[in-house]
């Protein structure tokens, strides 16, 4: 499994893996209507480019295929946290979240957050995060639980 920064040619492989994660994974804490308003059919492109390319964007590979992807913001924000629906539970999520936990140390970031859904919380937990609280938020019209949470990460001593 690599790690690597994300590349333009991803998109349309991230936006599938995003689509297809909500609607096999999460879709076991979430109801058919809440997963349609989250992960439309019509996913603007544009707007995921844009997005992707706007933040430290890490895509987890096996064999020239994206299994897992993640965004880092310079605030120690989390924003997309996927793995691939038939690489659940492999370690993928791990190796991303400690290819995050590293670039944000060495940027000085000392607090990471997230806001995870119900389906990723027990991982986020396993991770070293806490619920900071419970959340409901509206996309397109549907209403979803998901929970703020954070983890101290400190900072790096610096290299000699």
């Amino acid at each position: 499994m690599l790690i690597r920064e994300f590349k333009i040619s991803d998109i349309e492989e991230i936006m599938h893996l995003f689509y297809d994660t909500i609607h096999r994974i999460n879709i076991r804490d979430y109801s058919s209507e809440q997963v349609d308003a989250w992960a439309p059919k019509d996913m603007n492109y544009a707007q995921w480019s844009e997005q992707l390319q706007s933040k430290m964007t890490y895509v987890a590979e096996e064999e020239g295929k994206i299994i897992g992807f993640a965004e880092l913001e310079k605030t120690g924000h989390i924003g997309c946290f996927y793995c691939h629906a038939d690489y659940q539970s492999r370690g993928v999520g791990t190796r991303v979240l400690n290819q995050i936990q590293l670039t944000a140390k060495n940027l000085g970031i000392q607090k990471l957050f997230t806001e995870a859904s119900i389906t990723a919380r027990p991982f986020f937990e396993c991770m070293g995060f806490r619920v900071i609280t419970p959340q409901e938020v509206e996309r397109r019209g549907m209403k979803f639980i998901n929970y703020v949470m954070e983890k101290d990460i400190g900072i790096m001593p610096p290299e000699d």
